[in-house]
C-alpha cells in the first residue's frame, strides 16, 4: 500500500533538483525516472532545467572572465 501511495505523490523540491542535476550529467536510476514521469509536473522540471542552465552558463562566463583577467 505504501509503495502505491509513493508512486502517486509529487516529487519534493529536493527530488526535482536532484533529478535535474542527474539529467545534466546523464545518470538517473530507473526508479527515480519512473517517479518523475508518473508524479512530477512538467512545469517544475522545465523551470528547474532553465534555472540550472542559466546558472551553469553564468558560472562558465565568470570562470572565463576570471581566468582571462588573471592572464594580464
Amino acid at each position: 500500500m505504501s509503495e502505491e501511495r509513493n508512486k502517486n505523490e509529487k516529487p519534493s523540491f529536493g527530488q526535482v533538483v536532484l533529478s535535474t542535476l542527474a539529467a545534466a550529467i546523464g545518470v538517473q536510476s530507473s526508479r527515480n525516472r519512473e517517479r518523475d514521469f508518473k508524479g512530477g509536473s512538467i512545469k517544475a522540471y522545465i523551470a528547474a532545467g532553465i534555472i540550472f542552465t542559466g546558472l551553469f552558463v553564468l558560472t562558465l562566463v565568470l570562470v572565463v572572465k576570471t581566468v582571462l583577467g588573471n592572464m594580464g
